[in-house]
C-alpha cells in the first residue's frame, strides 16, 4: 500500500483506498491530485517526495470526500503547497464540517464527526483553468458528489476520480454513495465514449477502457432503482425503505452507514419522483412513498 506507480513519461498515481494521482511538472515540481484519507496518508506521500528530492507545488482536489482531502492540512503545513478545488467542493474542503452535516441532515453526532466522513480543514483556492498546469483539462463529473471533476494531463492519462466502483465492490456493497442519480448516469454515458492512453479511477484499476465498467455502474443504479420501485408498491416511510434495502443487499447498519447510504436512497428517491416513477404523500404527519 502506497508504492508508486509510474504510468507515463509524467504521471504516477500513489496506490492507496482513493488512489492519490502524482505528476511530475518539473525535475523538481510535482502535483498531486486528491490527497489520501488523513495525516498518516500525508506522511506516506510526503516520503515519496523526500525521497525523489521532489517539491510539492499544488494539490488538484477532484471532490471533497474525506478520503480524497483528508492528508491535504499536513501537506499543505508542511509544503506550503497551494490546493485549489471545484465550485462548492472548496467550501467543503474550507469547513470539512459539511460532508457529516449534508450526509446526515443536520448537525452530526460525535459517532459521524471521524476522519472518515470530517477532514481536516485546509485552505483551498477556487479551481478555475488559470491555475492548471500547462495542457491539463478538467472533466465535469458530476453525479457523486457536487462538483466533482476529472483531469486530463499532456500525456493523456485521465483521472477519475470516484465517478465508477470497481465490480467487486458493487457485488459486495450493490449501492454505491451518490448525491444526483441523474448526473451520475449522465456523466457514466460519457465516460463509456472517452478515449485516453489510460484511465485512473480512484476506487478501481486503472484501464485503457472504461466502457464494460461504466456500464456495469449504469446497471447496478437501475437495479437499485428498480429494488426500491419494488419496496414501494406498498407505500413505505424512508426508514422501512432503508431497512428492506439493508436487509436484502446483506448490508449492517452502523451510523456511517445509516448517514452514507441513507443519503443514497434519498437521493434515489427523489430522482425516481422527479422521473414519474414515485409519489410522494404524507399521511398521519408522516411522508410515504408509493410507485406510481
Amino acid at each position: 500500500m502506497y508504492e508508486l506507480v509510474p504510468v507515463s513519461e509524467r504521471c504516477c498515481y500513489i496506490q492507496s483506498p482513493a488512489k492519490i494521482g502524482l505528476v511530475r511538472l518539473t525535475d523538481a515540481d510535482v502535483c498531486l491530485i486528491d490527497s489520501g484519507s488523513d495525516k498518516d496518508a500525508g506522511r506516506k506521500v510526503r516520503q515519496h517526495l523526500d525521497a525523489n528530492g521532489w517539491h510539492l507545488q499544488a494539490i488538484y482536489v477532484t471532490h471533497s470526500n474525506a478520503d480524497h482531502i483528508g492528508g491535504a492540512q499536513y501537506l499543505q503545513k508542511q509544503t506550503g503547497c497551494k490546493i485549489y478545488a471545484p465550485g462548492i467542493e472548496r467550501d467543503f474542503t474550507v469547513h470539512p464540517v459539511l460532508e457529516p452535516a449534508f450526509l446526515y441532515g443536520g448537525y452530526p453526532c460525535r459517532d459521524l464527526r471521524h476522519k472518515f466522513l470530517m477532514a481536516q480543514p485546509s485552505q483551498a483556492q477556487p479551481l478555475t483553468d488559470e491555475v492548471l498546469p500547462e495542457g491539463w483539462q478538467t472533466i465535469p463529473l458530476p453525479g457523486h458528489f457536487f462538483d466533482m471533476v476529472g483531469f486530463r494531463t499532456p500525456d493523456d492519462v485521465v483521472y477519475l476520480a470516484d465517478c465508477l466502483s470497481s465490480r467487486q465492490t458493487l457485488e459486495k456493497y450493490r449501492i454505491s454513495f451518490l448525491y444526483d442519480v441523474g448526473a451520475y448516469l449522465d456523466t457514466l454515458e460519457r465516460v463509456k465514449t472517452m478515449q485516453a492512453k489510460l484511465f485512473i479511477p480512484a476506487h478501481a484499476e486503472p484501464a485503457e477502457d472504461m466502457a464494460d465498467l461504466a456500464q456495469y455502474n449504469i446497471d447496478t443504479v437501475h437495479e437499485v432503482a428498480g429494488r426500491i420501485l419494488e419496496i414501494c408498491r406498498t407505500p413505505a416511510n424512508f426508514e422501512a425503505i432503508l431497512q428492506r434495502l439493508f436487509a436484502d443487499y446483506g448490508l449492517t447498519m452502523t451510523f456511517e452507514q445509516y448517514a452514507l447510504v441513507g443519503s443514497t436512497v434519498r437521493s434515489y428517491l427523489s430522482w425516481l419522483k422527479d422521473t414519474g416513477r414515485l409519489a410522494a404523500r404524507f399521511e398521519d404527519n408522516m411522508l410515504l412513498w408509493e410507485q406510481i
